[in-house]
């Protein structure tokens, strides 16, 4: 489906990787072959999390149809991480040592990735992590892997569209203000921001952080108005997107542009939350029914997918992370083949 977001030397090397594991130990036909993460099904990502894992599921059923991987049934091991990265290092370790799975995940999102790497590492384990921007600059593990449409250079990919609009218009912005929490996705996503804004000749007029804890936006918003930029980019998290949102608007807060790398607004219930309130504000998606993007494998998947999806309590559209997470499944089977 979206594989091809990976290029052929990605799945080739994981290929390698994850032939040594599979193969390693005694198993007979009736053993599934065993792949353990943690996700977020509670907390702040719970949203993208359960939507995610529905789609992981959806494919966990699909390989098991056609005969599974190696003439071995697919079993999914999972736990929730709470969208808490301090979890993180004891799930992996729980489903390394004690449910003994065979292959291992990244869950979703940076924060809840940069702490399985350490473990990933020492294991000398394979790791595809959903979406995360720059989870391996600082580590550069050649066996992980990202699926996310950002390239390479993820840090600056993620708002320069962003940045495009922007230094289209006319007269051009001349000022820029970046905020984030303390937390390692803001810090990537910032720096990338910052990059950008250097690239294009933009004054930075305020560039600051606000604990991960937040809930009250509004001394913030102001103290970025006091600067005056043209340009706003908010590198957060849902619960800080929709604090921020509230409070833009409760200010009257209203610059050229706003928005740029905000996780949430992508999702269904967030945009029925906010409603009009998110007028004004542009930001990423990675994937939207539009023709260029649309094929017919992922029109049946999003078929099934909604189809389920009100039962499930999960997102009724799933344009946001599900498309990827059965993507980067399906990448990992096709190297266990």
């Amino acid at each position: 489906m979206l594989h091809h977001l990976l290029s052929r030397s990605i799945a080739c090397v994981a290929a390698g990787i994850v032939a040594t594991a599979v193969a390693c130990g005694p198993a007979t036909a009736a053993d599934p072959i065993r792949i353990g993460f943690g996700i977020s099904l509670t907390g702040p990502l719970a949203a993208n999390g359960k939507s995610a894992l529905m789609a992981m599921k959806i494919w966990e059923e699909d390989i098991n149809a056609k005969g599974g991987l190696l003439g071995r049934p697919v079993k999914l091991v999972y736990y929730d991480d709470q969208s808490n990265p301090s979890t993180v290092p004891g799930i992996y370790t729980k489903i390394l040592d004690i449910d003994k799975v065979d292959l291992i995940m990244g869950g979703y999102a940076t924060n809840m990735l940069a702490p399985a790497m350490p473990i990933a590492i020492q294991r000398k384990r394979l790791l595809i992590g959903l979406f995360g921007t720059a989870v391996n600059s600082e580590f550069n593990y050649p066996r992980y892997f990202a699926m996310i449409p950002l390239g390479p250079e993820a840090k600056p990919a993620l708002t320069k569209g962003f940045f495009d609009v922007a230094m289209a218009q006319n007269p051009k912005p001349e000022t820029i203000a970046i905020v984030g929490a303390n937390a390692e996705a803001s810090h990537n996503n910032s720096e990338g921001v910052r990059e950008n804004a250097k690239a294009v000749g933009l004054k930075i007029v305020y560039d600051q952080t606000y604990p991960p804890t937040t809930t009250d936006f509004a001394p913030i918003v102001r103290a970025i108005r006091a600067t005056n930029p043209d340009l706003v980019v908010i590198c957060s998290y849902p619960l800080d997107s929709v604090g921020m949102v509230r409070a833009v608007n409760e200010v009257g807060f209203k610059p050229k542009m706003i928005g740029g790398c905000m996780v949430g607004p992508q999702t269904t219930v967030l945009k029925a939350q906010l409603g009009s309130l998110l007028n004004g504000f542009v930001n990423y998606d990675f994937w939207l029914p539009v023709k260029a993007m649309q094929t017919p494998d992922m029109s049946n998947f999003l078929k099934r997918y909604q189809a389920r999806a009100q039962a499930e309590g999960v997102d009724p559209l799933g344009y946001y992370a599900p498309p990827f997470a059965y993507a980067y499944l399906q990448v990992l089977g096709q190297a266990v083949d």
